[in-house]
């Protein structure tokens, strides 16, 4: 059996109680344990994806117990791509953190970072919906303790908020798992591909309730109009590597609405069939004008950047909503773009407002750095905005060009044509107010000689250990656009795999040797 695939979920589970317990009171051997577990599980994530390369979806049955009866791992290039991407930013996100500081602002970050990480890469590799809840709750337990890190009046309202909606949202989980199961007798993804198509259209209104308290779920957890409102006050408060990381985090609703609605609820399911893209294009184009007038709107920069996140989500989800391998392509490589873009966002902004008095949009003196900021912070803008030459761009475009059937062209272009142009006038209008506006502003009396050509008195130049995070998110998105063919190629198996619910009940049930 390959033990690749646990591995994921095991080192970061075994990693955070070593550093909450033994490491705490040292943040130097707490830095170089988080770090070398991340790098690892990165090593580990390059290991899965050429394994998933080779198109086979790959299980493991943890006990050795077959499905649906045990719990089972399963790897195929999509979970191997989610588990990927994860690392990669917690990677980017944990050497910020430390370069900042913002770790040693509280004695669990490290150990709380990790348990995150178990939580988010258990999800994606989880093949039974039980256990999706169960890593939704490890993640999120992990999450509020990040929320709040270094505490603020503030960030405890705001992490308060958090935690009431997310728990909302646990116990609607519970309701949908109950439903599912009474009506079905599993909770095993693949199990439920085979029972649900066998249940008389008459019979299945507890499977519709079911598919509908998972879809209100999964819309919580992406961000998805009318429950998108937890997310700008979260974000924009939350320490910002944490709201940096938080990127992956509604990419996990989005993933498991891909997954559970196309497998266990896909064609040939009475009655949910089309369910799903029913109330998901709709709600979806309702979430770009959300994004985008509170990116126009936006007062404060983390505020600015959170609601730009909804409206990425809004046109994530529009291409989910089709259903098809061609919007399914577009909509994981926009959600690869997506997630490194509202990454560098944060990092970049953090840099620029611990140089600040606040993250108001108002005309200060200029930082120290105040060139090297205004162009990062641009070219990360350009990137979530959707202009070329970054990947954004291609984004936008595979996502127009998957949405031309003439049931979805007309909303979705305007949505994302629309929203894409208020949300460019919005970042326009901050960077102008915080970069340029600000250099006609002279410095305070108080500007002390240390303090040269206009730069705030007391203000530190960002080291390049706190500047080269952004700068590698950024290079991630000029590499997904510089290769967006081979990219592309990839992303087009991976959802071809991902629509081939025959193939993915075969691995899961029908393997009765173990993979060696």
């Amino acid at each position: 059996m390959m033990h690749w695939i646990v591995l994921p979920v095991i080192l970061p589970a075994l990693l955070a109680p070593l550093i909450a317990f033994v490491m705490r009171h040292d943040i130097a051997l707490a830095r170089v344990a988080s770090v070398a577990g991340t790098v690892l599980l990165l090593a580990i994530a390059v290991v899965l994806i050429f394994m998933a390369g080779d198109g086979i979806t790959h299980v493991y049955r943890l006990g050795d117990w077959p499905a649906p009866f045990g719990i089972v791992l399963v790897l195929d290039q999509l979970s191997a791509l989610m588990v990927l991407l994860t690392s990669t930013l917690a990677l980017i996100v944990l050497i910020h953190a430390i370069a900042t500081e913002w770790d040693a602002k509280g004695r669990h970050f490290h150990a709380l970072f990790q348990f995150q990480l178990m939580g988010i890469c258990g999800a994606f590799l989880t093949g039974d919906i039980f256990n999706l809840f169960v890593f939704f709750e490890v993640l999120l337990i992990a999450s509020y303790g990040l929320m709040i890190h270094s505490g603020g009046k503030e960030r405890m309202r705001a992490g308060l908020q958090y935690v009431v909606m997310n728990l909302a949202g646990s116990t609607l989980f519970l309701f949908a798992l109950g439903t599912l199961y009474a009506s079905t007798g599993t909770l095993n993804i693949a199990d439920l591909a085979v029972r649900i198509p066998e249940i008389p259209a008459d019979e299945a209104a507890l499977v519709r309730v079911a598919a509908i308290l998972l879809m209100i779920v999964f819309a919580v957890k992406a961000a998805l109009f009318p429950v998108q409102f937890w997310l700008p006050a979260t974000y924009s408060n939350a320490p910002a590597p944490v709201a940096a990381l938080f990127a992956i985090m509604t990419k996990v609703g989005a993933y498991a609405i891909l997954r559970i609605h196309t497998t266990a609820f896909g064609p040939g399911s009475p009655g949910t069939e089309d369910l799903a893209a029913t109330w998901l294009f709709p709600a979806a184009i309702v979430t770009i004008a959300v994004g985008a007038f509170g990116v126009l709107g936006a007062r404060r920069l983390m505020p600015l950047i959170a609601f730009s996140v909804v409206g990425s989500m809004g046109t994530l989800l529009v291409a989910v909503a089709v259903f098809s391998t061609t919007a399914t392509t577009a909509a994981l490589y926009y959600m690869v773009h997506s997630t490194f873009a509202a990454a560098c966002l944060f990092l970049i902004a953090d840099l620029v407002v611990t140089r600040r008095s606040a993250d108001t949009l108002s005309a200060e003196p200029p930082t120290v750095q105040n060139g090297l900021f205004a162009v990062l912070f641009f070219a990360a803008a350009i990137a979530m905005a959707g202009m070329p030459p970054l990947s954004g761009f291609l984004g936008k475009l595979l996502v127009l060009d998957a949405l031309r059937e003439p049931g979805f062209i007309g909303w979705a272009w305007s949505a994302i044509l629309i929203g894409s142009l208020l949300t460019i006038v919005g970042f326009a209008r901050a960077g102008s107010t915080l970069f340029w506006k600000s250099t006609a502003i002279a410095a305070p009396a108080t500007e002390t000689p240390d303090t040269a050509d206009g730069v705030v008195a007391g203000a530190p130049p960002a080291t390049v250990m706190q500047v080269a995070p952004g700068m590698l998110g950024l290079a991630a998105l000029a590499a997904l656009a510089l290769f967006a063919g081979p990219v592309s190629s990839y992303l087009d198996s991976t959802s071809s795999q991902l629509h081939n619910r025959e193939g993915y009940v075969e691995a899961v049930l029908g393997a009765d040797e173990e993979e060696g």
